[in-house]
């Protein structure tokens, strides 16, 4: 298994994470074993997002002495009180939930602010009690950081510019960020995913995804697979079905993300997903998927690495990133991304123009050019 540091919160997760909804209504048998796998493959964040309490129970008795060897995402407004996974935002029903949570578990190490979507849901967070309740839970110990959910990125980048959370668990696939940002993505599920909507990156979201790793916020990412339908060959949108690996691929190449949460319900599920590590990069490779659309996508570098290997040693994706950061607020690049950058075994001073990289580039990405702006800013 492969770690990465959650943002600014200290802590390391395994890059494949364990979202446990599909396990909900399963009997106790099937939890535990799926639980046995998913720690037997060094899965160490699960996401228990549901309100219920006999998949609450079943997930802790599974756990047993083995708590503190997860970490859970528990989620503060996720309630059951009209219909299953509804949400609140008063009070009295908030806490009942929560602290139903809090005495399962013993303490929840992200507790993240449930499905922040709308001006509704911001408001109902940030302009009554909730918001101060959250902070209370950390200061007494009884959450670890402060996170929050949604699939809404400019509800989400108002959020982070609270300076509130330290993470995030977002939407994020190939789909989704193609949608312009005004559309409600989540309901694109409930129908045909439309490609004529395509837009190309959708910049609010790469945005978002920038700005986070500017603000050191950790993402863990939600709907990776499009509920099923980008793997689907009858409902992706694409010329051709992604793999698992590709999607998974996808949302690990965005800026500031630590972790995928994958819901598995069976043991196979869960060996299937870790098999992502196994993979060549060709097998990662989603290029070839996004090649058949029209090309909304030059001159922007998505990471994939294509430009690869250069002579010079350089990670070039790594670069544009943290120069795809800077470029945010070139005057105040934040101390963590420079650090991040100077860490790089080659940077963008190491560049000797030769071309190699533009030459493979799906996407037309300047990247001669990018180097020696990285290295102007950097130094």
């Amino acid at each position: 298994m492969e770690y990465r540091e959650i943002g600014k919160t200290g802590k390391r997760s395994s890059i494949i994470g364990l979202g446990c909804e599909n396990l909900d209504g399963k009997p106790f048998e099937q939890v535990q074993d799926t639980v046995n796998a998913a720690l037997e493959c060094g899965i160490n964040l699960f996401d228990v997002f549901m309100p219920g309490n006999e998949i609450r129970e079943n997930i802790a008795r599974a756990l047993g002495s083995r708590r503190d060897q997860v970490m859970i995402q528990g989620h503060i407004g996720s309630t059951d009180i009209r219909q299953q996974y509804d949400i609140s935002r008063d009070l009295p029903v908030v806490k009942k939930y929560f602290e139903n949570l809090l005495r399962i578990f013993g303490y929840i190490d992200f507790g993240m602010m449930f499905f922040i979507d709308s001006e509704e849901d911001y408001k109902g967070v940030f302009e009554t009690g909730f918001a101060d309740y959250v902070q209370k839970l950390k200061r007494q110990g009884d959450i670890r950081h402060i996170g929050f959910s949604s699939h809404n990125p400019v509800m989400a980048t108002r959020v982070v510019g609270t300076g509130l959370p330290e993470m995030m668990m977002f939407s994020i696939n190939l789909a989704f960020d193609l949608y312009p940002a005004e559309t409600n993505a989540l309901n694109e599920l409930n129908q045909e995913l439309d490609k004529a909507a395509f837009c190309g990156f959708d910049p609010t979201r790469a945005a978002l995804y920038t700005l986070c790793e500017q603000k050191n916020i950790g993402i863990t990412v939600m709907k990776t697979l499009g509920a099923g339908k980008l793997i689907s060959a009858e409902h992706t949108p694409f010329d051709r079905p992604l793999t698992v690996g590709q999607c998974v691929h996808y949302a690990l190449t965005r800026p500031a993300v630590a972790s995928v949460m994958l819901g598995c319900q069976k043991r196979g599920e869960v060996l299937d997903a870790v098999r992502y590590l196994e993979l060549s990069d060709e097998e990662k490779d989603y290029t070839a998927v996004m090649n058949t659309l029209r090309n909304d996508f030059k001159g922007n570098c998505v990471y994939c690495s294509h430009c690869q290997p250069c002579p010079m040693g350089i990670d070039i994706a790594a670069v544009n990133k943290y120069l795809d950061i800077a470029r945010l607020d070139e005057q105040n690049v934040p101390p963590s991304i420079r650090s991040h950058y100077a860490g790089l075994e080659r940077s963008g001073t190491d560049c000797i123009g030769c071309g190699n990289c533009e030459k493979r580039c799906p996407f037309g990405v300047p990247i001669i050019g990018n180097m020696a702006a990285a290295a102007g800013i950097f130094g």
